[in-house]
């Protein structure tokens, strides 16, 4: 079973802007804010240069201790970027075996449509607990995507 999620926002900047603006940006200034169980990124390690190269990997480090090896699967610049979730430690492991991410940039009147999925591969214990677990990424998301907006209009 996986568990598809999306969160869409449209912002007021070019597709080639948001693009950039949302890879390339600082994860902790992006996802900064808790949504119940899910929490802010602390900081990221192991990243090499901007976020824009298939294969780079980089580990996420939450606020609650968890950690996530996050990989650079595909860039489709200015449209797409995915990337995958494993190695999930912490908190969240009894619940999420592994994600697959993408973000898409669309036009969209004079801006552009950004898309935040998630397909999410949950544990054979976190399959219950999936229905709780959508309704607060979708709250984290609806964050995530307010703080791309305040980002990108600075």
């Amino acid at each position: 079973m996986t568990l598809h999620l999306s969160q869409s926002r449209a912002v007021p900047v070019p597709v080639d802007e948001a693009f950039v603006g949302v890879l390339e940006h600082p994860l902790p200034e992006i996802f900064r804010r808790r949504m119940l169980a899910m929490p802010p990124i602390r900081e990221v390690r192991g990243q090499i240069g901007p976020w824009r190269e298939v294969g780079q990997t980089r580990t996420i480090v939450t606020t609650d201790g968890g950690t996530l090896l996050e990989t650079l699967t595909s860039v489709e610049r200015p449209h797409r970027a995915a990337y995958s979730i494993s190695d999930v430690r912490g908190p969240m492991r009894p619940l999420v075996e592994r994600v697959e991410g993408r973000w898409s940039f669309e036009p969209v009147g004079t801006g552009t449509r950004i898309t935040w999925q998630w397909d999410v591969t949950p544990t054979a214990a976190g399959r219950l607990a999936m229905p709780v677990f959508a309704r607060m990424w979708r709250g984290y998301a609806r964050q995530a995507l307010e703080e791309v907006e305040s980002v990108l209009l600075r």
